[in-house]
């Protein structure tokens, strides 16, 4: 692992550690293995053994993106929350130190791995925050597990990737896949990533970009393979038929400037929701609106934490 890459990781962990929340893996089944951050007062041994207790304060699940693992998306949001929340953020399968040795790669078997991590967990209710890919699985999700999953907040998302909503963003980016964009092999193809999710592009030195080419893009057979398995045909989805009627209030919360799932497709998808669904929008952010504007964007969030815990 780069240097650089190595230094940021042991700073972002030891903040998020001073926040309350403490690293553990959980064997979801014979080797399957989540790597989740818990709030660390949820955690005691007790015989040499770890267990866990429900937890304390409202629950809130961060479900991170396709470009990074879950503390490297949501660490300002994990400083914004953790003093209301109980805070939980899982590496999905192939992310950071989860992974598995069965062959599924749909987003509805990440949606049942985070949820029966939570089970273990004694997790039995959450506000769900997705972004991106997140939302993706956040949605499968709200669908199968109506029961835990009570609200949610999503980005940069959509309710499901069908072969339509590909095609249109592969013509106005200039793509041939999903992993042309999400999984980079060159400097260059890095750049173009970043300058797609993003508004207005951080100014990174070279060699920083050079250590994050080569230190979060591993598992690529793995990850493309959920690409692949991400995308279903227009027939097959059920966003049209099987979605407007989720339980769930829904707050949708965007980036003016989302170059990969622009404003007008998150209108039809609040339309698609139905009346339980609201839209907001943040000015000057791209696709990855957490982190580009995370004030402005944690300032969303809370309002819409503090409403949905008051009256659920």
């Amino acid at each position: 692992m780069g240097y650089a890459i190595v230094v940021l990781t042991h700073l972002l962990h030891g903040l998020v550690k001073l926040a309350g929340l403490t690293p553990q893996t959980i064997e979801i089944e014979p080797g399957t293995l989540m790597k989740i951050w818990v709030p660390k007062q949820t955690v005691t041994k007790k015989d040499h053994n770890i267990v866990y207790a429900p937890p304390t304060k409202p629950a809130v699940l961060l479900l991170h993106s396709f470009a990074m693992d879950g503390i490297f998306t949501w660490f300002l949001q994990v400083f914004a929350l953790s003093r209301e929340y109980s805070v939980y953020v899982p590496d999905f399968l192939f992310f950071g130190g989860s992974i598995t040795y069965r062959k599924e790669r749909s987003a509805s078997f990440q949606a049942e791995f985070v949820a029966k991590g939570l089970e273990k967990l004694k997790v039995e209710k959450v506000t769900l925050v997705g972004l991106s890919y997140g939302g993706m699985v956040g949605f499968k999700m709200a669908k199968l597990y109506p029961n835990l999953v009570k609200s949610m907040v999503v980005s940069g998302t959509v309710i499901e990737m069908t072969e339509s909503i590909s095609r249109d963003s592969y013509k106005r980016l200039g793509l041939s896949s999903w992993s042309d964009l999400l999984m980079p092999k060159t400097l260059e193809g890095l750049k173009v990533m970043y300058s797609i999710g993003f508004h207005k592009v951080p100014w990174l030195p070279d060699f920083i970009y050079r250590d994050l080419l080569e230190t979060t893009f591993g598992n690529r057979k793995e990850r493309n393979e959920l690409l692949e398995e991400l995308v279903v045909s227009d027939e097959d989805s059920t966003s049209c038929t099987t979605y407007p009627t989720l339980p769930q209030e829904i707050h949708m919360v965007w980036g003016d400037d989302d170059k990969i799932f622009n404003l007008d497709l998150a209108m039809t998808m609040k339309t698609q929701l139905g009346d339980k669904t609201s839209l907001e929008w943040i000015k000057d952010a791209g696709h990855l609106v957490p982190l580009e504007q995370p004030f402005k964007y944690n300032e969303h969030l809370k309002w819409i934490l503090e409403r949905v815990t008051k009256y659920h």
